[in-house]
């Protein structure tokens, strides 16, 4: 099915290469780890010989002051990629200071589509997705964390607006479970878990009183967690 502003007589290069021709194109990336990027370069153009890449460490702890050798290469007309250790490059993801130099500094920005757990688990939770919105992780620390959970219900009650919120792998299973003390037993949550995976994929909106007889097991498997109406 084509897009409605196209016609079946349009061009083909009308459409921005895929996530593979990208890759082929390019051997300097920015990326959170050079071992999984590695991997994934290998498994999108598997015939990308590994020798020609040159990878540039980009993680939370980065400043655009420790890229300058990219900085340079970049200004003198070198292309780069960006790849995310999950998902799409800067959302939940450090990739952003990088692409706010490229701004600065007038170099132009493509984004590639590929899939998002964060948008994915929306279009898959039942909720509104006109008006929502994405907190990234929540507080550690136990008082805040009740505190944050409670705002993003009352967020939900007054405004309809869905509210999106993950956890570190490790800690999904105390976070199902602080959820499913401190909210309200009609509370909606979304739980979508090993999203795309054929074998393992789970995707479940309940009210939390039910949730609190069916808790599911998500130990180190990547989730998002949707509250919505």
């Amino acid at each position: 099915m084509l897009p409605a502003y196209l016609s079946e007589n349009s061009p083909k290069d009308f459409f921005a290469p895929t996530i593979t021709e990208y890759i082929m194109q390019l051997d300097h990336f920015f990326v959170e780890n050079e071992k999984t990027a590695r991997r994934v370069i290998k498994f999108f153009a598997p015939e990308k010989k590994q020798s020609e890449l040159k990878l540039f460490l980009l993680d939370k702890y980065s400043e655009t002051a420790d890229l300058k050798e990219a900085q340079e290469l970049m200004k003198n007309g070198v292309d780069f990629g960006l790849l995310s250790e999950a998902g799409l490059p800067c959302i939940a993801d450090p990739g952003n200071i990088m692409v706010r130099w490229a701004h600065e500094n007038n170099i132009k920005v493509i984004p590639v589509n590929g899939p998002s757990s964060i948008i994915l688990a929306l279009i898959a939770s039942g909720f509104n997705g006109q008006q929502f919105s994405f907190h990234g992780y929540l507080p550690i620390d136990k008082a805040e964390r009740k505190q944050k959970m409670k705002e993003l219900e009352t967020l939900v009650q007054k405004t309809g607006y869905t509210q999106i919120f993950m956890e570190t792998p490790y800690r999904n299973n105390p976070l199902l479970d602080d959820l499913c003390k401190i909210l309200s037993p009609q509370t909606r949550l979304c739980i979508a878990a090993n999203i795309n995976d054929p074998q393992h994929e789970f995707i479940k909106t309940l009210p939390i009183k039910l949730w609190q007889k069916q808790k599911p097991e998500l130990h180190k498997v990547p989730a998002v967690f949707v509250l919505g109406k």
